[in-house]
């Protein structure tokens, strides 16, 4: 449970290496070991899964004949059961149990954010528009936490009714966008666009098959879209030399040029990628347009497969409960209610609803990214997130920890109670190689440099640590510690000038060739802005070339 994987070299000896040494050798260390979690934790996830399911066919068994899993087969496509599958995983999800948990999301004691902050007055929010009347600023109000309480107090009043009913529906779809002005983390950590979305087809009770199941259409196919892009191949070479199926020198080898020299990502990645893709926009397809038979048993056989593939391959962000309602739905939707057409919607007002949420939301979300949270704009998976990374001079991290109400500390502070420091040095490092191994994260070659004057002056924190441990989630959206959140904490924490530099790095348009990036200093601001051309970085190794890099001597004061 406590060992993980460590690199194949001395970390002393690592941390004297110039910055981009040290790149390349725990990129070199990732392609061959992933994230080097230790395989029992991988049971842990299971277990969280097999409650997941377990806590559904317990509110199941509220109503009459259904929660029996020996007798699953009967009641799944029951429509209480499948409703009450999408009220638990907003609950669960909001809670803090599913996405973004556990070690996998850099979180280690405790194993979750979520509740530990919605739940507490004073910890810092992300809310839709800072100046909102009663609803704005950036600590969290006692109003919050009754909003965020009664959203879960509505919604596990739901999963234990016997019959679920307009009266019992309403009050969830009125109160998470309120709670969503809010704070926006719970909207996405609830998974808005998603559940929130079957939510409200539910409400029309005539229109709710056909509609939830151009839910389902849409985040399938947006999700295949997002993956056309030069950013993909480098996911699924990352994502499988970190799957624990593929844990074998050989086949991880494979997935690069010529390891451990040229880590792009080989022929073999970008088959898988392409053949992925392919898959993810065929089968939608056929679900929706054919009405049973062999067709539709084939195209919900892919679906399986497809979904297991990511499922077994523990991709980091930990979306597996997530995966597992998509296959529980297609079979419900698609399977049961075959017969059902999802263009035999009749109702006007949800028609315009579904254009709004699953069309014009995700299309202005990947034409203008900085507008829409990754999430709505249904790019998973695609590689192509806004993303940020935290420079902290010397030990000014510690302010977090000294200004700010929050239930995590630092990460190294996290693990400091289970390992030395060579240990915790050898395991957030992994994901400097992480957020490198990615297309996108190239982009950093030109950054850095221009954001600070030495790197090894400064501890390198990915963003996506950053909000885990200050605002209590975090899953891939770089828009969760951007300018907001840097402004937030500067307020509390008073960083002086160069003591934190934090750059900011859109994902790119669709259609449109470059990523906007942001420089800014937490006292002064911005301080330089710019667009970096993603075709430029495709010739690109994971780590800056050694004779280019400014201030590349030995780098022993490094935290990086």
């Amino acid at each position: 449970m406590l060992n993980p994987k460590l690199p194949p070299y001395d970390i002393g000896e690592w941390q004297k290496k110039p910055f981009p040494e040290r790149v390349k050798m725990v990129c070199q260390s990732w392609a061959l070991q992933g994230y080097g979690t230790p395989a029992a934790i991988y049971i842990v996830y299971v277990l969280k899964v097999v409650f997941y399911v377990w806590a559904w066919s317990f509110f199941c068994s509220f109503t009459t004949g259904l929660g029996d899993l020996s007798a699953f087969g009967s009641w799944y496509f029951e429509p209480i059961a499948f409703q009450k599958a999408v009220l638990w995983s907003m609950a669960f999800e909001a809670i803090g149990l599913g996405c973004g948990s556990g070690p996998l999301t850099g979180r280690y004691n405790p194993p979750l954010g979520g509740a530990l902050y919605f739940l507490r007055p004073g910890t810092m929010k992300m809310s839709f528009h800072p100046r909102l009347p009663l609803l704005g600023g950036s600590r969290r109000a006692v109003l919050d936490v009754a909003l965020y309480i009664l959203y879960l107090a509505v919604l596990f009043r739901a999963l234990f009714a016997q019959e679920l009913s307009l009266e019992l529906l309403l009050p969830p779809v009125i109160i998470l966008p309120v709670l969503g002005l809010a704070d926006k983390t719970i909207f996405l950590a609830s998974r808005g666009e998603h559940y929130y979305t079957a939510l409200v087809v539910f409400l029309f009770a005539a229109d709710w098959i056909a509609g939830t199941k151009i839910v389902w259409v849409a985040i399938w196919l947006w999700a295949a879209t997002s993956k056309l892009n030069y950013h993909f191949p480098s996911v699924v070479a990352v994502m499988q030399s970190n799957s624990p199926l593929t844990n074998f020198g050989s086949i991880r080898k494979r997935l690069f040029r010529s390891y451990p020299d040229d880590l792009r990502p080989s022929t073999l990645a970008r088959v898988m990628a392409h053949a992925g893709t392919v898959v993810e926009l065929s089968f939608p397809l056929v679900l929706l347009f054919s009405d049973g038979g062999t067709t539709t048993t084939i195209a919900l056989a892919t679906m399986v497969l497809f979904h297991t593939f990511i499922t077994s391959s523990i991709p980091m962000g930990v979306p597996i409960e997530w995966n597992v309602i998509m296959v529980y739905g297609a079979f419900v939707l698609f399977g049961h209610y075959a017969d059902v057409s999802a263009f035999s919607i009749s109702s006007p007002f949800l028609i315009a609803f579904l254009v709004f949420s699953v069309i014009l939301v995700p299309l202005i979300g990947n034409l203008v990214p900085s507008r829409v949270s990754f999430l709505c704009s249904m790019r998973y998976y695609a590689g192509n997130w806004p993303y940020g990374v935290w420079l902290f001079k010397g030990d000014s991290s510690k302010k977090l920890d000294e200004h700010l109400i929050k239930a995590s500390p630092r990460i190294q502070d996290q693990l400091g109670k289970l390992y030395d420091d060579a240990t915790i040095t050898a395991i957030t490092s992994k994901v400097l190689a992480f957020r490198a191994m990615h297309l996108q994260g190239r982009a950093l070659h030109q950054i850095l440099p221009k954001a600070v004057d030495n790197i090894d002056e400064y501890e390198y924190l990915d963003g996506e640590l950053v909000a885990g441990i200050v605002i209590g989630w975090n899953f891939g959206d770089g828009h969760l510690h951007d300018m907001q959140l840097l402004q937030a904490v500067q307020e509390q924490c008073g960083f002086e000038e160069g003591e934190l530099r934090c750059i900011f790095v859109e994902s790119q348009p669709m259609g449109r060739p470059t990523m906007a990036w942001t420089i800014a200093d937490a006292a002064t601001g911005v301080i330089a802005t710019g667009k970096v051309d993603v075709n430029d970085l495709r010739d690109l190794q994971p780590w800056p070339d050694a004779a280019s890099w400014p201030n590349s001597g030995a780098g022993a004061s490094s935290r990086a």
